[in-house]
């Protein structure tokens, strides 16, 4: 049995493979953005695996988390909508093909706009119809669910008329995260997991993130009330989610207890 690596009042963390955890069940909501194998450095993962391991990879943990959601459970991922670095692959195309293989059932797709179109830096053959790349400035969440969209029980939504005239359009647009603000290799900003957590799930859900990272999904989850699961295979970033949940002015006797020390948070 996992013990979590921390515990207290709405938010669990274990610091664990989502492969080989077992303590998690009944999850309402899964708001997540796992590996893109774009040769992120993380701490301990090779981002950079040939994409056919990728992809199996992404079947195993797509099955895995589909045995945690309820009947009614659902599925935010952010994924790339392609990617060019060491061939050109269609990434959201062929995951969501991989989810549904597992049983996911497919919902919809949000793009992202990052508004960040300086990150592009290759256009293939200048000026020339020889070889041009089309690179797309964007990022998607696809929205899938388990067994059936509605929800089989009432609860209290907190979605304003505006969020949500706003947010049921495909589209949305607001910036990125900082690498060198989070100190996380690969963040994405708290304005995407609460957009998600309010629009598809309940007050009092439980929302699981299965690759946690810095923890953004569960500072989501304390801003909305709901429930919050992480599962982090490094302890490092565990720890730097911790910091970053200690922003909020709670857990500080138990979070002083797992680090070791008052934690000194620089990161909101």
């Amino acid at each position: 049995m996992t013990e979590p690596y921390f515990a207290a009042n709405s938010i669990r963390i274990y610091n664990e493979d989502i492969l080989r955890i077992q303590e998690i069940d009944n999850v309402d909501l899964i708001v997540t953005s796992p590996p893109y194998d774009i040769d992120i450095k993380y701490e301990n993962y090779d981002d950079s695996i040939p994409y056919s391991e990728y992809l199996e990879f992404t079947r195993s943990w797509l099955a895995q988390c589909y045995r945690l959601v309820r009947p009614d459970g659902r599925l935010c991922l952010n994924v790339p909508l392609d990617k060019n670095k060491g061939g050109q692959q269609s990434v959201c195309a062929d995951i969501t093909t991989t989810a549904k293989q597992v049983g996911w059932k497919y919902h919809s797709t949000i793009v992202w706009n990052e508004q960040n179109i300086s990150r592009r830096t290759a256009w293939g053959s200048w000026l020339s119809a020889s070889a041009p790349y089309v690179i797309a400035p964007v990022e998607v969440i696809l929205v899938l669910y388990k067994e059936r969209w509605e929800k089989s029980r009432k609860g209290k939504s907190d979605t304003t008329r505006d969020e949500f005239l706003e947010w049921t359009n495909g589209v949305w647009n607001f910036s990125g995260e900082s690498r060198s603000k989070i100190g996380h290799p690969a963040p994405f900003p708290v304005e995407l997991p609460r957009r998600c957590i309010k629009l598809f799930s309940f007050v009092g859900d439980t929302v699981l993130d299965p690759f946690m990272g810095s923890g953004t999904t569960l500072v989501a989850c304390l801003q909305t009330k709901r429930v919050g699961i992480g599962v982090e295979i490094n302890r490092k970033y565990c720890d730097l989610a911790l910091k970053r949940l200690q922003a909020h002015g709670i857990f500080q006797k138990r979070l002083e207890e797992v680090l070791g020390t008052s934690p000194d948070v620089n990161s909101s």
